[in-house]
């Protein structure tokens, strides 16, 4: 099936039913944390309940325990199972061009107005989205099938105004591992690296435990 034998919406469709999502049974997990930048290393624990709320315990550093938070936070974010319809009914989709590594873009209206994606070998290699008053843009460069959907290995992401195009913060590149627990696959290492630093952020979460089991 080709780009010009379907629809703009339904290839967008397809690659977006087609990333790793939990499913409504996940219970939730427990896991230790460790927060690694150059010298400075915090251990802790971290959970994320059934309705994916965060919870970071035993960090006493208030910058650490808020960089955890938000990493578990977005994390459970994305593996949130949401019904293409609820999130991109208000939406209209069109092809854009196919750049020279074949991957398909796709230009947003409706409700998304001037939202633009990439799409590639049935996954989301690119998005540039309004959210919360920024422009953010990811780029995936490499993706792990579970076989129940694609998860992103490495990808970076950058922010910019949106009326001026201005860039606001750094760049940062991002390298995600998953590890499978019972019937699901969780995070368990992100590192991140910065443009405006050269030493990198690593959180690796271990002893990861459903909290069914």
């Amino acid at each position: 099936m080709t780009a010009t034998q379907v629809s703009a919406r339904e290839l967008f469709r397809n690659a977006y039913e087609n990333r790793y999502t939990w499913d409504a049974n996940f219970p939730g997990y427990t896991a230790d944390v460790t927060y690694e930048k150059g010298d400075t290393v915090v251990t802790g624990k971290a959970k994320v309940g059934a309705d994916m709320k965060a919870e970071v315990h035993d960090v006493e550093d208030d910058t650490v325990q808020k960089a955890i938070h938000g990493q578990l936070w977005e994390t459970a974010i994305h593996r949130v199972r949401r019904e293409f319809e609820s999130v991109h009914g208000d939406n209209t989709f069109s092809y854009g061009e196919t750049d020279d590594t074949g991957a398909v873009g796709i230009n947003i209206g409706g409700k998304g107005e001037g939202d633009r994606y990439q799409l590639r070998d049935n996954e989301v290699c690119m998005v540039h989205r309004h959210i919360h008053g920024v422009v953010v843009t990811i780029h995936t460069q490499s993706s792990h099938d579970t076989g129940e959907g694609y998860l992103s290995h490495r990808y970076d992401s950058v922010y910019h105004d949106p009326k001026t195009g201005e860039q606001k913060g750094t760049k940062s590149d991002f390298e995600d591992e998953y590890t499978q627990v019972g019937d699901y696959w969780i995070l368990s290492k992100r590192t991140i690296h910065s443009a405006d630093s050269e030493t990198p952020e690593v959180f690796t979460f271990s002893n990861i435990q459903l909290l069914n089991a």
